[in-house]
């Protein structure tokens, strides 16, 4: 119940936001920047979230080491793979914010 009541609330929020952002007319010069604005926040989270992930990763990682030092090669393999793979999904996001703001 709880959930239909929040979806009502969600509906009646757009119904009532909806037309004055459609009514809005373009912005002819002068106007914000909303594109850099929000590339910025994007990069703030994707940064956020990746040192979040990575610190993940690497507590994994020395867990595991901790719990089977014979295993440290395919452990150290793992963790550098994580890390790359986090990082890049970091560096896609500049990327983009430099293509989309530039």
């Amino acid at each position: 119940m709880k959930i239909l009541k929040m979806l009502a609330l969600v509906a009646a929020m757009l119904v009532i936001v909806a037309p004055q952002a459609f009514a809005a007319e373009g912005a002819t010069g002068g106007g914000t920047n909303w594109v850099a604005i929000t590339s910025g926040f994007a990069m703030a989270f994707a940064a956020a979230f990746a040192a979040l992930g990575q610190g993940r990763v690497a507590s994994a990682a020395c867990e595991g080491l901790a719990r089977n030092p014979g295993a440290a090669a395919p452990i150290r393999l793992a963790l550098i793979l994580g890390l790359v793979f986090i990082e890049t999904l970091a560096l896609f996001t500049l990327l983009i914010v430099f293509t989309k703001v530039a």
